[in-house]
């Protein structure tokens, strides 16, 4: 970052400022995603936004060493308390927070003090893979379906904040109050929202947004999921995006949905593929699909992520795809006919609500271009509950589980060469190291005893 830049920076921060003092904002929350799928945060008073966009904020890259019991593994390059950082808070994406008066957010690029990129900032990386797809003559979007359950604060016990049945209206009379302020603050934020709704387990609720570039779309999940959980201490409420919130449980689904368009047009339909697709659009979701059991090790984080990745929980536990089946871990999403030109994408089901989803936007785009570079081609579609074949049944239609352990998935990952070179050798290896450092710390213990370690990290 050279001195034209840092001045730019600094006059664009500077009628910020000025804007955010017209609406009686004091503090700006500076925040990025650690690998452990944590939120983490550095503020700024607003008088001092000017200098953060120009010099950055300090911060020390222990973070990416972090384990989301908040203790520091010891990594191959990450995790010593040597060396700092600077927090660039990016001004595009400024929001005045309507569930947190008196405070503005701003996600963060992470670079060094030399000015160059942190190797292991995910949202940086996330834009040069978007980056490298736009290289290649495509425009992705992106858009995260954000699940969370809302218990009764006072307790590290889960107490459904609502008794109503899954999906019913019951369960919106209930918490009415709560869900209007969450639909009016996100509006007051200008996140689009397509969707609101009761989902299927014990106080869990759903919103879906609209889709955008792949960084903004994680930009908004990050924004959506602290909107959330602000509007839900106001009424008493406690969040938890946690892949389990009780053992016995669903959990909470992170489903990531990609849709990718050349020269304006879709490369999802239109086409004489299966259902529509081009060859890109196939080579594509045969990446995905492909390397889904090493995309684990980023969408699903934790150990106890594979308490939620089972067969028949509509979590996609099986390595497949199929037009509209949400039992496949990547289902084919055509829309309603006449809309295919704007709505077909791909869902990734497996991943879950302790992704970063930067890095899920950047493990996603990896792979789907190392499966054009290669003209992957896509198996059969499976239109059945693939719990419900046999193994040799499986086995013919080239069905597999996916990874049942973090061991499993992390191993996988570090296996798969075009995941390693995407995100370079340093962040590639922090996130093995990380997952195995996971897998240590729950070592030993029962469901309900990882559950309850897991439940308020996230």
């Amino acid at each position: 970052m050279d001195e034209q830049q840092r001045t730019a920076r600094a006059g664009r921060a500077h009628s910020a400022a000025e804007r955010l003092a017209g609406h009686d904002v004091v503090g700006v929350a500076v925040t990025w995603v650690d690998n452990s799928g944590i939120t983490r945060v550095k503020t700024v008073p607003s008088a001092k936004l000017e200098s953060a966009a120009a010099w950055g904020i300090g911060a020390s890259p222990v973070f990416d060493a972090f384990l989301l019991d908040d203790s520091i593994m010891s990594g191959r390059y990450a995790g010593s308390p040597v060396g700092d950082l600077r927090l660039h808070p990016d001004l595009d994406r400024l929001t005045v927070l309507a569930a947190q008066p008196g405070w503005a957010w701003a996600p963060a690029d992470r670079y060094t003090q030399d000015g160059a990129v942190h190797p292991q900032c995910a949202r940086s990386l996330a834009r040069s893979m978007t980056d490298r797809l736009r290289g290649a003559g495509l425009e992705a979007s992106m858009a995260f379906e954000v699940e969370w359950t809302v218990g009764r604060a006072g307790t590290d016990e889960f107490v459904p904040a609502c008794s109503g049945p899954a999906y019913g209206m019951t369960r919106l009379v209930e918490l009415s109050a709560y869900s209007r302020d969450v639909l009016t603050a996100l509006a007051a934020e200008g996140v689009a929202v397509d969707q609101f709704h009761p989902e299927y387990g014990a106080g869990q609720l759903e919103v879906s947004v609209a889709a955008e570039d792949p960084v903004a779309a994680a930009d908004t999940t990050v924004l959506v999921r602290e909107t959330v959980r602000a509007v839900g201490m106001t009424h008493g409420l406690r969040t938890s995006f946690s892949p389990k919130v009780t053992a016995e449980g669903v959990g909470n689904g992170g489903h990531v949905h990609v849709s990718l368009r050349r020269d304006g047009s879709s490369v999802m339909t239109g086409a004489d593929g299966p259902f529509g697709l081009t060859q890109e659009g196939a080579s594509f979701t045969a990446g995905v699909l492909a390397r889904l059991p090493a995309l684990l090790a980023i969408g699903c984080p934790t150990t106890a992520s594979y308490l939620r990745l089972i067969p028949s929980h509509w979590a996609g536990a099986f390595a497949c795809w199929g037009r509209e089946n949400r039992e496949a871990a990547v289902r084919l999403v055509t829309g309603a006919v006449g809309s295919g030109s704007w709505a077909a994408n791909v869902e990734v089901k497996c991943f879950d609500g302790a992704a970063n989803p930067y890095l899920v936007v950047a493990g996603l785009l990896a792979a789907g271009l190392a499966g054009m570079d290669e003209s992957a081609e896509l198996p059969p579609p499976v239109d059945v509950d693939p719990a419900s074949l046999d193994d040799d049944s499986r086995a013919e239609r080239s069905i597999a589980p996916l990874p049942t352990s973090l061991t499993e998935a992390a191993d996988r990952f570090e296996a798969d060469p075009a995941l390693a070179e995407a995100l370079g050798v340093e962040l590639a290896a922090t996130i093995v190291d990380l997952r195995r450092a996971d897998v240590a710390l729950m070592a030993g213990k029962s469901p309900d005893e990882i559950v309850a370690l897991t439940r308020w990290k996230h």
